[in-house]
Protein backbone atom coordinates (compact mmCIF):
# COMPACT_ATOMS: atom_id res chain seq x y z
CA UNK A 1 0.00 0.00 0.00
CA UNK A 2 1.40 3.57 -0.96
CA UNK A 3 2.45 5.73 2.55
CA UNK A 4 0.96 8.55 1.57
CA UNK A 5 -2.45 7.10 0.67
CA UNK A 6 -2.15 5.28 3.72
CA UNK A 7 -1.55 9.11 5.69
CA UNK A 8 -4.60 11.01 3.75
CA UNK A 9 -6.84 7.87 5.14
CA UNK A 10 -4.90 7.84 8.46
CA UNK A 11 -5.82 12.06 8.78
CA UNK A 12 -9.46 11.56 7.13
CA UNK A 13 -10.22 9.44 10.58
CA UNK A 14 -8.41 11.80 13.14
CA UNK A 15 -10.79 15.03 11.10
CA UNK A 16 -13.92 12.32 10.58
CA UNK A 17 -13.48 11.20 14.20
CA UNK A 18 -14.05 7.71 13.77
CA UNK A 19 -13.02 5.27 10.95
CA UNK A 20 -16.24 4.55 9.24
CA UNK A 21 -16.23 8.54 8.70
CA UNK A 22 -12.96 7.87 7.16
CA UNK A 23 -15.13 5.24 5.00
CA UNK A 24 -17.54 8.14 3.67
CA UNK A 25 -15.11 10.87 3.12
CA UNK A 26 -13.03 8.43 1.37
CA UNK A 27 -15.17 6.59 -0.94
CA UNK A 28 -13.37 3.39 0.89
CA UNK A 29 -14.70 0.21 2.42
CA UNK A 30 -14.55 -0.19 5.96
CA UNK A 31 -11.85 -2.60 5.60
CA UNK A 32 -9.41 -0.86 3.47
CA UNK A 33 -9.81 2.24 5.95
CA UNK A 34 -8.53 -0.60 8.37
CA UNK A 35 -5.57 -1.84 6.57
CA UNK A 36 -4.80 1.35 5.54
CA UNK A 37 -4.13 2.47 9.40
CA UNK A 38 -2.41 -1.46 10.07
CA UNK A 39 -0.50 -0.48 7.34
CA UNK A 40 1.09 2.70 8.76
CA UNK A 41 1.33 0.99 11.98
CA UNK A 42 3.31 -1.88 10.83
CA UNK A 43 5.66 0.53 9.14
CA UNK A 44 6.00 2.89 12.19
CA UNK A 45 5.91 -0.37 15.15
CA UNK A 46 3.70 1.24 17.10
CA UNK A 47 0.39 1.12 17.84
CA UNK A 48 -0.80 4.89 16.22
CA UNK A 49 -4.52 4.62 17.14
CA UNK A 50 -6.86 3.21 20.24
CA UNK A 51 -10.31 2.19 18.93
CA UNK A 52 -13.31 1.15 20.64
CA UNK A 53 -16.56 0.29 18.58
CA UNK A 54 -17.88 3.85 18.51
CA UNK A 55 -14.82 6.27 18.27
CA UNK A 56 -10.78 6.15 18.20
CA UNK A 57 -8.01 7.69 20.31
CA UNK A 58 -4.34 8.63 19.39
CA UNK A 59 -1.62 6.97 21.34
CA UNK A 60 0.74 9.34 22.27
CA UNK A 61 3.01 8.01 19.26
CA UNK A 62 0.24 8.67 17.05
CA UNK A 63 0.04 12.11 18.20
CA UNK A 64 3.35 13.17 16.99
CA UNK A 65 3.14 10.99 13.98
CA UNK A 66 -0.11 13.02 13.26
CA UNK A 67 1.67 15.96 12.93
CA UNK A 68 3.95 15.20 10.66
CA UNK A 69 1.47 13.47 8.25
CA UNK A 70 -0.91 16.79 8.42
CA UNK A 71 2.80 18.68 7.66
CA UNK A 72 3.64 16.17 4.51
CA UNK A 73 0.47 16.04 3.05
CA UNK A 74 0.20 19.62 3.43
CA UNK A 75 3.59 20.09 1.62
CA UNK A 76 2.82 17.77 -1.41
CA UNK A 77 -0.44 19.54 -1.87
CA UNK A 78 1.22 22.84 -2.45
CA UNK A 79 4.23 21.02 -4.43
CA UNK A 80 1.75 19.60 -6.90
CA UNK A 81 -0.32 23.29 -7.00
CA UNK A 82 3.27 24.59 -7.75
CA UNK A 83 4.29 22.01 -10.38
CA UNK A 84 0.66 23.21 -12.43
CA UNK A 85 1.19 26.06 -12.62
CA UNK A 86 -1.22 27.20 -10.10
CA UNK A 87 0.36 29.25 -7.85
CA UNK A 88 -1.63 32.37 -8.39
CA UNK A 89 -5.23 30.45 -7.85
CA UNK A 90 -6.23 30.58 -3.73
CA UNK A 91 -7.60 26.69 -3.06
CA UNK A 92 -7.56 24.17 -0.98
CA UNK A 93 -8.07 23.62 2.96
CA UNK A 94 -7.26 26.89 4.86
CA UNK A 95 -6.22 25.97 8.73
CA UNK A 96 -6.34 28.59 11.34
CA UNK A 97 -6.99 29.72 14.91
CA UNK A 98 -7.63 32.82 17.07
CA UNK A 99 -8.66 32.78 21.21
CA UNK A 100 -12.25 31.31 21.64
CA UNK A 101 -14.01 35.08 21.77
CA UNK A 102 -11.83 36.61 19.51
CA UNK A 103 -12.30 34.34 17.06
CA UNK A 104 -16.24 34.77 17.55
CA UNK A 105 -16.52 38.47 17.41
CA UNK A 106 -13.36 39.68 15.03
CA UNK A 107 -12.46 36.42 12.87
CA UNK A 108 -15.44 34.55 12.33
CA UNK A 109 -17.31 37.29 9.84
CA UNK A 110 -14.41 37.88 7.89
CA UNK A 111 -14.10 34.07 7.41
CA UNK A 112 -17.28 33.97 6.18
CA UNK A 113 -16.59 37.03 3.78
CA UNK A 114 -13.80 35.70 2.61
CA UNK A 115 -15.28 32.03 1.81
CA UNK A 116 -18.13 33.88 -0.44
CA UNK A 117 -15.16 35.43 -2.29
CA UNK A 118 -13.12 32.23 -2.42
CA UNK A 119 -15.39 29.46 -3.19
CA UNK A 120 -12.50 27.03 -3.90
CA UNK A 121 -10.78 27.84 -0.46
CA UNK A 122 -12.19 25.53 2.47
CA UNK A 123 -11.66 26.65 5.84
CA UNK A 124 -10.74 24.86 9.07
CA UNK A 125 -11.37 27.52 11.98
CA UNK A 126 -9.62 26.48 15.83
CA UNK A 127 -11.17 28.49 18.59
CA UNK A 128 -8.85 27.01 21.16
CA UNK A 129 -7.42 29.36 24.60
CA UNK A 130 -4.15 27.93 24.59
CA UNK A 131 -1.05 28.30 22.99
CA UNK A 132 -0.34 26.32 19.59
CA UNK A 133 2.88 25.51 18.17
CA UNK A 134 1.91 26.60 14.38
CA UNK A 135 4.14 24.44 12.35
CA UNK A 136 3.65 21.36 15.07
CA UNK A 137 -0.17 21.92 14.58
CA UNK A 138 -0.40 21.93 10.75
CA UNK A 139 -1.80 25.76 11.04
CA UNK A 140 -1.15 28.52 8.35
CA UNK A 141 -2.51 31.60 10.44
CA UNK A 142 -3.39 32.17 13.56
CA UNK A 143 -4.59 35.83 15.58
CA UNK A 144 -2.22 35.97 18.26
CA UNK A 145 -2.85 38.44 21.42
CA UNK A 146 0.55 38.62 23.25
CA UNK A 147 3.63 40.16 22.93
CA UNK A 148 5.58 37.58 20.19
CA UNK A 149 8.94 36.01 21.22
CA UNK A 150 8.98 33.39 18.44
CA UNK A 151 11.00 35.01 15.36
CA UNK A 152 10.02 32.09 13.12
CA UNK A 153 6.51 33.83 12.63
CA UNK A 154 6.02 36.39 9.75
CA UNK A 155 4.09 38.99 11.96
CA UNK A 156 1.51 41.61 11.26
CA UNK A 157 0.04 44.55 13.98
CA UNK A 158 -3.63 44.62 13.40
CA UNK A 159 -4.41 46.50 16.86
CA UNK A 160 -3.93 46.42 20.49
CA UNK A 161 -5.92 45.73 23.56
CA UNK A 162 -5.99 46.31 27.44
CA UNK A 163 -6.08 44.09 30.69
CA UNK A 164 -8.44 46.04 32.67
CA UNK A 165 -10.22 45.74 36.30
CA UNK A 166 -14.22 45.77 36.62
CA UNK A 167 -17.00 45.44 38.18
CA UNK A 168 -20.95 46.12 38.18
CA UNK A 169 -21.90 49.58 39.41
CA UNK A 170 -24.30 47.28 41.72
CA UNK A 171 -20.92 45.42 43.68
CA UNK A 172 -19.26 48.59 43.57
CA UNK A 173 -22.02 50.73 45.51
CA UNK A 174 -21.88 47.86 48.30
CA UNK A 175 -18.33 47.56 48.76
CA UNK A 176 -15.56 49.09 50.16
CA UNK A 177 -14.45 51.28 47.92
CA UNK A 178 -11.33 50.15 45.44
CA UNK A 179 -8.76 52.99 44.96
CA UNK A 180 -5.13 50.82 44.36
CA UNK A 181 -4.82 47.46 43.55
CA UNK A 182 -4.11 46.71 47.42
CA UNK A 183 -7.73 47.62 48.09
CA UNK A 184 -8.59 44.53 45.71
CA UNK A 185 -7.54 41.86 48.95
CA UNK A 186 -10.97 42.91 50.55
CA UNK A 187 -13.18 42.13 47.64
CA UNK A 188 -14.46 38.74 46.42
CA UNK A 189 -12.77 37.99 42.88
CA UNK A 190 -13.83 36.53 39.86
CA UNK A 191 -10.64 34.78 38.54
CA UNK A 192 -9.94 33.61 34.77
CA UNK A 193 -7.67 30.45 34.27
CA UNK A 194 -5.29 32.83 31.85
CA UNK A 195 -5.55 35.92 33.63
CA UNK A 196 -4.05 34.76 37.28
CA UNK A 197 -5.93 32.76 39.91
CA UNK A 198 -3.93 33.41 42.96
CA UNK A 199 -2.92 37.21 42.33
CA UNK A 200 -2.64 39.58 39.84
CA UNK A 201 0.53 42.08 38.91
CA UNK A 202 0.12 45.73 38.79
CA UNK A 203 3.29 48.36 37.30
CA UNK A 204 5.65 49.38 39.92
CA UNK A 205 4.30 53.08 41.53
CA UNK A 206 6.28 55.62 40.48
CA UNK A 207 10.27 55.67 41.55
CA UNK A 208 9.93 51.91 41.65
CA UNK A 209 10.71 49.31 39.36
CA UNK A 210 9.13 46.27 41.26
CA UNK A 211 5.83 45.32 39.99
CA UNK A 212 3.23 45.23 42.46
CA UNK A 213 1.40 42.23 43.29
CA UNK A 214 -2.02 41.69 44.56
CA UNK A 215 -2.75 38.12 46.07
CA UNK A 216 -6.07 36.83 46.93
CA UNK A 217 -8.25 33.80 47.66
CA UNK A 218 -10.44 33.80 44.54
CA UNK A 219 -14.63 33.46 45.22
CA UNK A 220 -15.02 32.17 41.79
CA UNK A 221 -12.37 30.57 39.41
CA UNK A 222 -13.81 29.73 35.80
CA UNK A 223 -12.65 29.11 32.35
CA UNK A 224 -14.94 30.86 30.24
CA UNK A 225 -14.51 34.40 29.70
CA UNK A 226 -18.49 34.91 29.10
CA UNK A 227 -19.05 33.24 32.51
CA UNK A 228 -16.57 35.12 34.50
CA UNK A 229 -18.36 38.49 32.32
CA UNK A 230 -21.60 37.07 33.27
CA UNK A 231 -20.73 36.60 36.83
CA UNK A 232 -19.14 40.13 37.28
CA UNK A 233 -22.36 41.67 35.83
CA UNK A 234 -24.60 39.82 38.27
CA UNK A 235 -22.68 41.80 40.78
CA UNK A 236 -20.58 38.38 42.59
CA UNK A 237 -17.24 40.33 42.60
CA UNK A 238 -14.32 42.29 40.62
CA UNK A 239 -13.32 40.20 37.36
CA UNK A 240 -9.98 41.27 35.09
CA UNK A 241 -10.20 40.32 31.49
CA UNK A 242 -9.29 42.07 28.01
CA UNK A 243 -10.53 44.98 27.01
CA UNK A 244 -12.90 43.50 24.30
CA UNK A 245 -14.06 40.60 26.31
CA UNK A 246 -16.49 42.99 28.14
CA UNK A 247 -16.86 46.15 25.51
CA UNK A 248 -20.79 45.62 25.46
CA UNK A 249 -20.62 45.53 28.96
CA UNK A 250 -18.82 48.71 29.54
CA UNK A 251 -20.54 50.56 26.84
CA UNK A 252 -23.93 49.27 28.26
CA UNK A 253 -23.37 50.26 31.73
CA UNK A 254 -23.42 46.86 33.03
CA UNK A 255 -19.71 47.10 34.06
CA UNK A 256 -17.44 50.01 35.09
CA UNK A 257 -13.32 49.76 34.80
CA UNK A 258 -11.78 50.13 37.53
CA UNK A 259 -7.92 50.98 38.26
CA UNK A 260 -7.31 52.18 34.95
CA UNK A 261 -4.25 54.33 36.46
CA UNK A 262 -3.04 51.23 37.17
CA UNK A 263 -3.32 49.01 34.24
CA UNK A 264 -0.59 47.57 32.15
CA UNK A 265 0.47 48.82 28.94
CA UNK A 266 -1.00 47.65 25.95
CA UNK A 267 -1.24 44.00 24.62
CA UNK A 268 -0.34 43.66 20.58
CA UNK A 269 -2.69 41.63 18.56
CA UNK A 270 -1.07 40.21 15.43
CA UNK A 271 -2.04 37.78 12.63
CA UNK A 272 0.91 35.51 12.40
CA UNK A 273 1.52 32.44 10.26
CA UNK A 274 4.69 30.54 9.79
CA UNK A 275 8.05 31.99 8.21
CA UNK A 276 7.36 30.86 4.13
CA UNK A 277 3.71 29.93 4.54
CA UNK A 278 2.89 33.58 2.52
CA UNK A 279 4.05 32.47 -0.40
CA UNK A 280 1.01 29.68 -0.79
CA UNK A 281 -1.72 31.78 -2.33
CA UNK A 282 -4.59 30.82 0.20
CA UNK A 283 -2.45 32.23 2.85
CA UNK A 284 -1.63 35.47 0.85
CA UNK A 285 -5.10 35.84 0.05
CA UNK A 286 -6.69 35.37 3.72
CA UNK A 287 -3.92 37.83 4.92
CA UNK A 288 -4.26 40.26 2.04
CA UNK A 289 -8.09 39.88 2.91
CA UNK A 290 -7.91 39.90 6.25
CA UNK A 291 -5.38 42.57 7.39
CA UNK A 292 -7.89 45.94 6.74
CA UNK A 293 -11.11 44.28 8.15
CA UNK A 294 -9.27 43.49 11.55
CA UNK A 295 -6.89 46.89 11.63
CA UNK A 296 -10.59 48.60 11.35
CA UNK A 297 -12.52 46.30 13.69
CA UNK A 298 -9.89 47.05 16.47
CA UNK A 299 -9.62 50.61 15.79
CA UNK A 300 -13.23 50.97 16.31
CA UNK A 301 -12.98 49.12 19.33
CA UNK A 302 -9.91 51.17 20.71
CA UNK A 303 -11.96 54.75 19.10
CA UNK A 304 -14.91 53.18 21.63
CA UNK A 305 -12.81 52.23 24.42
CA UNK A 306 -11.20 55.49 24.63
CA UNK A 307 -14.64 57.29 25.57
Amino acid sequence: MDRIDAMKVFVAALDEGSLAGASRKTGRSAAAVSRAIAFLEAHVGVPLLHRTTRSIKLSEAGERYALACRKVLQDLEEADRQAAGERSVPRGTLTITAPVVAGVEFLRAIVDDFMEEYPTVTIRLYLLDRPVNLIDEGIDIALRISHLADSTLVAHHVGDVRRVVAASPRYLSKHPRIVEPADLGKHQIIAMTHFGLESWSFPPVAGSSIPRAVSFTPRFVVNSVRAAASSAVDAHGVTRLFSYHIATEIKEGLLRVILADAEQGPIPVHLVSPYGRLSVPKVRAFVDFALPRLRAQFACFAKDASK
